[in-house]
């Protein structure tokens, strides 16, 4: 029988395992609405690859992003600190910190970057400066499956996360981009994911983000297979407690480009169902490249769309990240009907 534990000593960094794709990451979003202004920190160690993923993106009120990638290298799995990127737990559960110092890549049309290396090299980079303190305003959600008497599961190296879990955050702190600097007094979500992972494992997922406040929010992820099993899940934060998500459905409408524009989606819980509609501010399309065992070119593209979500439980409009993975075969995404 299987169980899920979560403890304090989870918000902390978990033991390296043998797998050479071992992947400990924190990833944390925020938007203020009245500034016009947020993004996202991500720092995952892949201490057996030597290099630790961070990515540091921030949507501008002037409709840029300053972005960055890289891979800075690392030697142990003992802390999130690597590349200009910190992350810190000052009470579990409750209160983080994150921080990032280095340059970013200023971007005037941010769907350039699904060219990195051209975009990199042909926009402006500018000194960049993030300070957030992230306080917990909702209960966890997730941890990592168990044995019923506690012990852990066998990894599997091909899949995507071993244990993982997320939460809805209020956000304070400050950005700096060159000379411009904006405040930050928002709300946002964070997650914390350890164990194997290929970035090409699943077939396309859909993973929807927002904060309406202090007492609405959601998170709602419907992940597909190769074989086309759909998983869903997330969860409706209200008035201080969620509520588990047991369907999901999403329509998506596309730009010309074949990006999401803007989405509709429902999610039904034990107590009633949700119809959200989300409106993409901003979009910029990272991607992920590597070689299967057998020799296949795999090549990942995640859409990270700053959203503006409405949704018919709240009489005021939310703000989050809609996060689209698909791998893309024949220059498409693969779930583009989906």
């Amino acid at each position: 029988m299987v169980k899920i534990r979560l403890e304090p000593q989870d918000e902390y960094m978990h033991a390296l395992e043998e797998a050479s794709n071992f992947n400990e990451s924190m990833y944390f979003n925020c938007y203020d609405p009245n500034e016009r202004v947020g993004g996202f920190l991500r720092l995952g160690n892949r201490a057996n690859e030597k290099y630790a993923e961070l990515t540091t993106c921030m949507y501008l009120p002037d409709g840029r992003v300053a972005f960055v990638f890289k891979r800075p290298e690392i030697a142990n799995n003992d802390a999130f600190d690597a590349g200009g990127t910190k992350f810190e737990v000052v009470t579990p559960f409750e209160e983080l910190r994150t921080t990032y110092t280095g340059k970013v890549c200023l971007l005037d049309e941010p769907k350039q970057m699904a060219d990195p290396r051209k975009a990199f090299t042909e926009n402006p980079w500018e000194e960049c400066e993030v300070e957030w303190t992230h306080y917990g305003i909702s209960p966890m959600y997730g941890g990592e499956p168990v044995n019923d008497d506690g012990t852990p599961l066998a990894s599997d190296a091909s899949g995507f996360a071993k244990g993982h879990y997320e939460q809805h955050m209020r956000v304070n702190g400050r950005i700096r981009v060159g000379s411009d600097e904006w405040e930050v007094n928002g709300f946002g979500l964070r997650d914390h994911s350890w164990g194997p992972r290929h970035w090409s494992a699943p077939w396309y997922y859909r993973w929807l983000t927002a904060n309406f406040g202090d007492d609405f929010g959601f998170v709602v992820s419907v992940i597909t297979g190769r074989d086309g099993r759909r998983h869903m899940g997330g969860m409706v934060l209200r008035d201080g407690e969620y509520e588990h998500i047991e369907h999901a459905e999403i329509s998506t409408d596309w730009s010309d480009d074949l990006y999401h524009q803007s989405l509709r989606a429902t999610a039904r819980t034990s107590k009633g169902e949700y119809a959200i509609t989300g409106k993409v501010i901003n979009l910029i399309p990272l991607r992920h490249r590597r070689t299967s065992p057998d020799g296949e070119a795999l090549m990942t593209r995640i859409s990270e769309g700053m959203t503006e979500w409405t949704c018919d439980a709240v009489d005021h409009p939310g703000y989050g990240l809609s996060e689209y993975l698909d791998q893309i075969i024949d220059d498409q995404p693969v779930g583009l009907e989906g």
